[in-house]
């Protein structure tokens, strides 16, 4: 490799220090960097292309990135964190297996190209940290307690002394070419810290970020990360061995200097910055340029007092205040760094691990040892805090281990002491190899180990049509936007809460999980938030789940018989549905309200929200526990329609469990002074030629629960409960005014379609209707199936979306969630049996409509109000 002069060219001081900078030494390798060519003439001149530094530094950039990607795609099936696969592909790309090959190592990765790719690594390391900075919230400290903070320091301490301790007593075997003190101090802070962002994704992963457990490891994780970075810049200062006595000293306090100018200076500048700014309005391009500017500045300041620069970065994002100004800074930059920028840091890390320089057995060994015992240490210790609290035992083993990630400031700290020449390579590639190892370990044994308390199961109440239509409904609704707010809780109004019949609503704020900590942070700040008053000023939610939550609980303030928890869930959709399905058994919800896909635009047609809602739409409904309703809103959350005195509501009936849950759902409304409900049934020709059972149903006994519906379905075709369930429901409501039936005879799918079309869509404002109507191959129904655009919505809810019926009438599509009917029949259970039961009074209950038969004959069809088709049918 050519060597460039060194002396050309530069002041006499930096030829002095780079002279001593490339003075042999004990572990060190003079490298010299020739001079490269920023872009070629390209190969019809004769040039190799990655000869030069910004073609072989894209190239690099792609292939790190490309490998990066296929290695999280191997390892998700594991459910590995991201930072495993990209400290893997450092060292697939690096000497240990691809370096094997002359031409790659000569070729792709060059000596001499590592100076550009490290400073660019180095750049995104920077705003990374910045990022991490600035997504911590100082005050989770404060709300998480004594539990937190002890399991924090516990998980500091004990390790930290632990391979003091262990390092020291082997310190001539592991440290042979390095200065011990410095050595066993940097091992002491590698072996002590919690990898803070790796910890918030595999707590995401393993669906345990909302749990009591993931509060107090994010939290704990929170304390030990800003302490490492303190023992980090402490290092630093002493690991300087060749310089004088005092200057240790004038590092440690400059750094404390600059800590206390970003407290007292560039904190209340921001916060006078987000005063100035007027509501509603974002900050300028100038100001987040100028603020990420100072990212920079602040990295060179520490950098020269001799602190790593990404100290100074950290710190300056940690004084940024939470809130828009925060969350306009993540979505500027944050895709930009851990996308590309990041992993080039980690591939650093891999390339400089040399597996072929582990040579001697007896230092790996010792090297192992010290890891392992503190390990056991920091498990130990927060085994110990946790039965302190009187946590179980298992669960303090998770939370161990938990404790025990390892990531990113580990790999801080292994590149700082390389760099400082405290590591030798040897030690250096056994502790990357162990890190990754640990790390490895902790999802398997967290979810081998720690066994969430079971779910409550076996509750009745899974759908609407076993329990009355006055009594206390459960209801799931989920959110994924603000502008899914208002219909949600347009549908609520009409279901008519009050004192007598109160609807339990759990309103759920989905959030997509993309792998930042930005929206982890969320998630946990929501399910606290959940658990306890937000009355006080400083919260920390993200701006939208607030307004989310803000709108639920100002409709409980003002509506009686409603109570609402708000919750928010940050998963990705492709597992979604199973928190959504947990979460449901958990809170014996009889019902899920979800909003459809696809929103209407200002010229009436209908727009998709988010590709990926579709799906978690379609599997919620294979694998909820009770009964699911989709939402389609044309109209229902307008103003005006919320403000009108009388609404309109038509119910299609074709038959089935769908439909007969959708008629449990409209008799809820009908409760409603404001509500007409238009009941409209769809039978075949020969519908009377067929012979029906007595459509008779049994009133409640005293012994029995006063909210479950009676009617016994024991050996009944769907044909029987249906005439069963539809004249109990007239028996109920005879002399209801506000109820109105019709019968429209069709013989296949056009006749069908005409017969909606023929209704006046501007008369209503809510369509109800089964997902799955009448028989299996229906003619009524058969060719709308065979042209459904949205499967989700069965045949009549995707008729009635599509563009070309209505464009002012919103849809409520349910799915009745159907009782396996393997247990036998039992008797209904006695009052104690379930955790709800004693909710409501018997006193609730309504008188009993006498048993027998109710038919609709001519002569009564007036008084019924019904119209269409005459015949002597039963309804």
């Amino acid at each position: 490799m050519d060597a460039m002069p060194i002396s050309d060219g530069l002041p006499g001081n930096v030829t002095e220090q780079m002279r001593n900078a490339t003075m042999p030494k004990a572990s060190s390798t003079v490298v010299c960097y020739s001079p490269m060519m920023i872009t070629t003439n390209g190969i019809w001149q004769g040039f190799n292309p990655l000869e030069f530094s910004l073609p072989l530094f894209i190239l690099q950039t792609a292939i790190i990135v490309v490998t990066t990607r296929l290695l999280v795609l191997v390892l998700r099936p594991f459910r590995q964190p991201r930072v495993i696969a990209e400290i893997l592909a450092g060292v697939l790309l690096g000497p240990s297996v691809m370096g094997q090959i002359d031409t790659w190592a000569n070729m792709v990765f060059p000596m001499r190209s590592l100076l550009t790719l490290e400073t660019v690594a180095h750049l995104g390391l920077l705003y990374f940290l910045f990022l991490v900075g600035l997504e911590m919230d100082i005050d989770v400290i404060r709300r998480s307690g004594k539990k937190a903070l002890f399991v924090a320091i516990a998980g500091m301490a004990l390790p930290f002394c632990m391979g003091v301790a262990t390092s020291f007593i082997f310190r001539h075997q592991v440290s042979r070419n390095v200065h011990q003190t410095s050595f066993i101090l940097f091992l002491g802070v590698a072996l002590s810290v919690t990898a803070f962002p790796v910890l918030a994704r595999i707590l995401a992963e393993i669906k345990l970020l909302g749990t009591d457990l993931g509060r107090i490891a994010m939290s704990a994780a929170i304390v030990n990360d800003m302490c490492a970075w303190i023992l980090l810049a402490i290092a630093i200062a002493i690991s300087e061995v060749d310089s004088a006595a005092l200057s240790s000293l004038w590092v440690l306090l400059s750094g404390v200097l600059f800590v206390l100018f970003c407290l007292y200076v560039v904190r209340p500048g921001m916060w006078w910055l987000i005063r100035r700014t007027p509501e509603g309005e974002g900050v300028s391009d100038m100001q987040v340029s100028l603020i990420l500017t100072g990212v920079m500045l602040a990295g060179v300041c520490t950098d020269a007092i001799g602190i790593h620069s990404v100290f100074g970065a950290f710190v300056y994002g940690l004084v940024i205040p939470t809130g828009p100004l925060g969350v306009v800074l993540i979505e500027k930059i944050e895709d930009f760094v851990t996308g590309l920028l990041l992993p080039l840091f980690f591939a650093i890390s891999g390339l400089r691990t040399n597996v072929q320089k582990i040579n001697d057995p007896i230092t790996v060994g010792l090297l192992v040892l010290v890891f392992v015992m503190a390990s056991f240490a920091k498990i130990m210790g927060t085994i110990i805090i946790a039965a302190l609290y009187t946590m179980p035992f298992r669960e303090g083993i998770a939370l161990g281990f938990l404790m025990n990630t390892r990531g990113l400031v580990e790999m801080i700290v292994l590149n700082i002491g390389r760099d400082k020449e405290v590591l030798d390579d040897e030690s250096f590639a056994v502790m990357v190899l162990v890190s990754v190892a640990m790390t490895t370990l902790v999802t398997p044994v967290v979810t081998g180990v720690y066994r969430p308390s079971r779910r409550l199961v076996g509750y009745k109440r899974r759908n609407l049509q076993r329990i009355r239509h006055d009594s206390e409904l459960r209801m799931l609704t989920c959110v994924h936007t603000t502008r899914n707010v208002p219909s949600v809780l347009s549908l609520l109004e009409l279901s008519n809460p009050n004192k007598r019949s109160p609807i339990f609503i759990y309103a759920l704020h989905l959030v997509e999980l993309t792998g930042r900590a930005s929206n982890m942070l969320a998630a946990a700040a929501a399910s606290s938030a959940s658990k306890q008053s937000r009355s006080g000023s400083g919260s920390s939610l993200p701006p939208v789940t607030e307004h989310i939550f803000n709108a639920f609980e100002n409709y409980e303030r003002h509506t009686g018989g409603v109570s609402i928890q708000t919750l928010a869930a940050v998963s990705p959709y492709q597992s979604m549905h199973e928190d959504v399905s947990v979460l449901a058994e958990d809170k014996h919800v009889s019902l899920i309200v979800i909003p459809f896909h696809k929103q209407q635009t200002v010229d009436g047609g209908m727009e998709p929200i988010n590709p990926h809602v579709r799906g978690f739409n379609e599997s919620l409904l294979s694998t909820s526990p009770c009964s699911v309703a989709i939402l389609l809103d044309r109209g229902l959350s307008a103003a005006a329609a919320r403000m009108a005195t009388e609404h309109h509501v038509a119910l299609f009936f074709f038959g089935g469990p769908d439909d007969r849950e959708a008629l449990a759902y409209a008799w809820r409304m009908v409760e409603h002074p404001g509500v007409a409900l238009t009941i409209v049934r769809f039978l075949p020709p020969d519908y009377r030629s067929r012979s029906v059972s007595g459509s008779t149903y049994r009133p409640s006994s005293v012994d029995s629960d006063s909210r479950a519906i009676t009617i016994s379905t024991e050996g009944k075709s769907e044909q029987e409960q249906d005439e069963d369930y539809l004249n109990e429901f007239r028996a109920r409501n005879h002399g209801n005014d506000a109820i109105s039936y019709a019968m429209r005879m069709v013989a296949n799918s056009e006749e069908t379609v005409a017969a909606m079309r023929g209704m006046d869509n501007n008369l209503h404002e809510l369509y109800i209707v089964g997902r799955r109507p009448g028989e299996v191959g229906s003619p009524m129904t058969a060719a709308l199936e065979e042209w459904m655009e949205n499967p989700e919505l069965g045949p009549i809810g995707d008729m009635l979306v599509s563009s070309d019926f209505s464009m002012s009438v919103s849809v409520l599509v349910v799915q009745q969630y159907v009782v396996a009917a393997a247990p036998a029949p039992v008797p209904a259970p006695a009052a104690s049996s379930d955790p709800v039961r004693h909710y409501l009074s018997n006193a609730n209950q309504r008188p009993s409509a006498a048993s027998g038969a109710y038919r609709t004959s001519a002569a009564s069809a007036a008084n019924s109000r019904w119209s269409g088709s005459g015949g002597t049918v039963g309804f």
